[in-house]
């Protein structure tokens, strides 16, 4: 069984996703051990709760208040996963920059999902930059990628998978939004697929998210 932690700041519908995926054997062998919010107001604590999966609600303010470090603060949040046996992380919408006092404990195994194509947009708010770049006639499309977190940089890191979303003329920003959601939350599951389970799926042959 590989168990991951997935990681979210806010409504957590990339989070349903995983764990609906994990529910209906979309990802065999995968479990969620645990979700972390940093925001005490985040949706997707409530749908952790539901799922049946433990919730550790850990923000940074208290840290930086107290004059402690962002890579103090890594390390005790990299020892909370360990505890719980993780192998893999998922940051799912989770609005913190680690540091290598995280990355460095799960080398390779840390992955982010981000609502641009590589080398675009990188940090907030790239959804509603892309929407603004394709008014002003900067690019004709933007994407959706899932990657590994090697290091600090922002948004960047080996590239899992990625799909272009086409922009329309006639598009609102919530209608692009809409449409971009739809492509995380179907990548995600088929990037988590790629990088837990399939060495592992002998018997299945072409799983049910290649194929979709």
């Amino acid at each position: 069984m590989v168990r991951i932690a997935v990681l979210i700041s806010g409504f957590g519908s990339n989070l349903e996703a995983i764990l609906e995926a994990v529910e209906t054997g979309r990802l065999p062998g995968v479990t969620v051990a645990v979700v972390v919010s940093n925001r005490a107001e985040a949706y997707g604590i409530k749908r952790a709760i539901r799922h049946g999966v433990p919730v550790v609600y850990f923000p940074l303010a208290p840290y930086t208040k107290a004059g402690r470090s962002r890579r103090e603060y890594d390390a005790q949040l990299a020892a909370i996963l360990q505890a719980f046996d993780v192998e893999w992380v998922v940051q799912a919408g989770w609005m913190h920059v680690f540091s290598s006092a995280f990355l460095d404990r799960f080398p390779s195994r840390v992955v982010n999902l981000h609502p641009a194509l590589p080398g675009q947009f990188p940090g907030t708010h790239a959804i509603e930059r892309a929407y603004q770049a394709y008014r002003q006639g900067e690019i004709t499309h933007t994407g959706v990628m899932v990657h590994l977190v090697p290091d600090e940089a922002v948004d960047a890191g080996p590239v899992v998978a990625q799909e272009v979303v086409p922009i329309f003329p006639e598009d609102t920003l919530e209608e692009l939004e809409a449409r971009i959601h739809a492509v995380e939350h179907r990548l995600l599951v088929q990037a988590l697929y790629e990088l837990c389970c399939a060495s592992c799926d002998q018997t299945a042959g072409t799983s049910e998210v290649a194929a979709t």
